[in-house]
């Protein structure tokens, strides 16, 4: 091919640089936080960017009817965040402090510019904020958008309108704190705490199911504003749970990076299956090492040849030439745009610690977990149509009539024999396998495909 043409092929480790110091994700929040705050000093500004103790600074709301529990979760979310709890409470106080028409009731435009004003100030810029009950409308969450309150994480506690209106009745006060009990759902652990209690500000039942109907009203429109970064938890169940919940969503970062898949498991887990799914899906190159091989070998190089003949003989790839193939083809422009997912190797502790020490190390790593029964079941009842090349299942894909039926013929390697010696040769190396990957997913394999999917996909950008 003439070089003036050829296509331009970025080298691999400048992707494996990226990912690992998350180059992406910190010039989009730079460039993001930029040109929405519009500093007279540009420069200076990005400089403080940088300086900023973690790029990690949690923004935060937590949104939810009356009485739901939403201070109770943001005071301890902001504690245990060491981010700002930001409440109307505290933002009129911020007003007074400011001295800036105090006496005035706080109307919507209002609240909207003291939201941005207060999260602007340099204890919510390092530490990050915790908004409770803000933005109450669709209309304020848009209001606040151009002014940069752009949280990554917004909770939605959720509970009957019953237990709401019940707890709404039993609503307990720290005089001291300002902390939230309730007679019957949560009370302090200290009797000095106990004692001091106060019963809330008393509303009548109207009122009460006034306010809950005026944010039923709006609640659609606040989960389409904030749909990208929503998690709406149920509300109605201990309080310990509902918190471990907020925490585990909250501490989940979106990363923006090319997807480098590795998937691992027994066969018959169905790793061919996901990487499908997934290609299909999100666009990323399907690499299966076995299909790879042969295509190699079809193309009629010199390096296919030599792959050929390895395969006319049944004996296995060496592994220098095998990661030769598998690097060509990661490192292409449609992998390297793309991401990629491979299956089929590594197979074993010195594969998988090359693969490690090549220019493609995946990102993410998934262990489809299957018990060698379900793994039989699957690969012995398998069966393959030699006319149309359509795979069936004698449990769960009969063929769709007898004359199918007749003619299907099971591909050597799904013997029970074969598939018996692959599912032993896997036990003995996945424990050496999970000791490569130590942080890899692993997912429950035993559901349907879509089920299993769902699982993968949802792991693919959260840490």
């Amino acid at each position: 091919m003439d070089e003036t043409v050829r296509p331009l092929r970025i080298p691999p480790q400048m992707f494996v640089y990226a990912d690992k110091h998350n180059v992406s994700q910190l010039v989009q929040s730079m460039l993001c936080s930029l040109v929405i705050d519009q500093p007279d000093d540009p420069i200076c500004y990005l400089i403080g960017l940088l300086q900023r103790s973690s790029d990690d600074v949690p923004r935060v709301m937590v949104l939810g009817p009356p009485a739901v529990g939403k201070h109770t979760v943001a005071k301890k979310l902001s504690a245990d965040l060491r981010a700002v709890h930001v409440t109307e409470d505290s933002l009129l106080q911020y007003r007074s402090e400011l001295s800036v028409h105090a006496e005035q009731e706080l109307s919507e435009e209002m609240l909207v510019g003291l939201v941005q004003q207060r999260l602007k100030e340099m204890d919510c810029f390092h530490r990050g904020w915790v908004l409770e009950g803000i933005p109450q409308t669709r209309l304020q969450a848009l209001s606040l958008q151009p002014g940069g309150v752009i949280p990554e994480h917004v909770v939605m506690l959720e509970a009957p309108d019953d237990v709401l209106m019940e707890r709404s009745c039993g609503r307990l006060v720290d005089a001291i704190t300002g902390d939230v009990y309730h007679r019957t759902f949560i009370l302090p652990d200290d009797d000095i705490i106990t004692k001091r209690l106060e019963k809330g500000r008393s509303l009548t039942d109207q009122q009460r199911l006034a306010k809950l109907h005026r944010y039923r009203c709006e609640v659609t429109g606040l989960r389409s504003a904030y749909q990208h970064v929503l998690k709406v938890i149920d509300s109605d169940q201990p309080h310990a749970d509902v918190y471990l919940q907020v925490l585990a969503f909250v501490r989940t970062r979106q990363r923006s990076r090319t997807p480098r898949i590795l998937l691992l498991g027994p066969p018959g887990s169905g790793k061919s299956r996901q990487a499908q799914l997934l290609s299909e899906k999100y666009r990323m190159v399907d690499v299966s090492c076995g299909r790879l091989l042969r295509s190699v070998a079809a193309a009629g190089s010199s390096r296919g040849a030599v792959v050929q003949a390895y395969l006319d003989d049944g004996r296995p790839v060496p592994d220098s030439l095998l990661l030769q193939v598998l690097e060509d083809r990661l490192s292409r422009p449609d992998c390297t745009r793309g991401g990629w997912i491979l299956h089929g190797f590594p197979c074993d502790l010195q594969q998988a610690r090359s693969l490690q020490e090549s220019h493609q190390q995946p990102n993410r790593v998934f262990f489809l977990e299957l018990t060698n029964d379900i793994c039989l079941e699957r690969l012995s009842l398998r069966a393959t149509d030699p006319v149309s090349g359509q795979s069936f299942h004698h449990v769960t894909r009969p063929a769709p009539s007898s004359e199918v039926q007749h003619r299907l013929k099971t591909r050597p390697k799904d013997s029970m024999e074969s598939v018996t010696q692959r599912l032993k040769q896997y036990r003995v190396h996945s424990a050496a396998l999970q000791s490569v990957y130590p942080e890899a997913i692993h997912i429950d394999a035993d559901q349907d495909p879509h089920s299993v999917f769902e699982a993968v996909a949802s792991r693919l950008t959260s840490e």
